[in-house]
């Protein structure tokens, strides 16, 4: 699958990329993020599109050994990379597994929360909607959805090369999807706020089940 492959290469420079572009080199905002979710020790909760880890991390931190993170993602290169990152920190509470989030290995309500992190913006057209379906059917009821991504520029130029970016990354309707994503997330969530982090460079969205 190319897209497969392409994630597995850019597993080595994933890291890099995302401090660059969100001015975060601290990870406070994958921190910030699992706040928002309200896990706490003993939860279980779920990271979509896992990447190389670090929400997932910031996550076993909440849970603490009593509770488990499973982080999701279909490219064995980001796991791999994940899976050294908490070896290296000695984290035993993550579980990564290797699948699709638009049809997700899990049973009903089997989280007490869900993450994405700079990730749903690379989903296509209906696999949105999927996934927002797999995240209510897999959260328990009042259980939170949060998601963190690159905000719109507010800058005119560079918001043309943003959009731009997206449409030669194949994300051709992610304009409209930007301009109306608080609608679709009021469809499947409750409470739906939004938050701008890092001078409006990003935001989180979170909603309860």
């Amino acid at each position: 699958m190319k897209r497969q492959r392409y994630y597995d290469l850019f597993s080595k420079y994933y890291d890099q990329f995302i401090r660059l572009h969100s001015k975060d080199r601290t990870n406070s905002t994958r921190r910030r993020l699992a706040r928002k979710t309200g896990a706490g020790s003993g939860d279980r909760v779920l990271d979509l599109c896992t990447g190389t880890g670090a929400v997932a991390i910031a996550l076993s931190d909440r849970v603490g050994p009593d509770g488990m993170v499973v982080g999701i993602d279909f490219s064995a290169g980001m796991l791999n990379k994940a899976k050294e990152k908490a070896i290296g920190q000695g984290i035993k509470n993550i579980e990564w597994i290797q699948a699709d989030v638009t049809n997700m290995p899990f049973k009903d309500n089997s989280f007490s929360a869900v993450t994405s992190s700079y990730a749903f913006y690379e989903l296509k057209g209906t696999s949105r909607n999927r996934v927002l379906q797999e995240v209510t059917r897999t959260t328990r009821p009042e259980g939170r959805f949060c998601m963190m991504e690159h905000d719109i520029p507010e800058n005119p130029l560079i918001r043309i090369l943003f959009y731009i970016r997206m449409y030669v990354t194949g994300l051709k309707g992610v304009r409209q999807f930007l301009e109306e994503e608080l609608s679709l997330f009021q469809q499947f969530f409750k409470n739906v706020e939004k938050e701008s982090i890092h001078g409006g460079r990003s935001k989180i969205i979170c909603g309860r089940v």
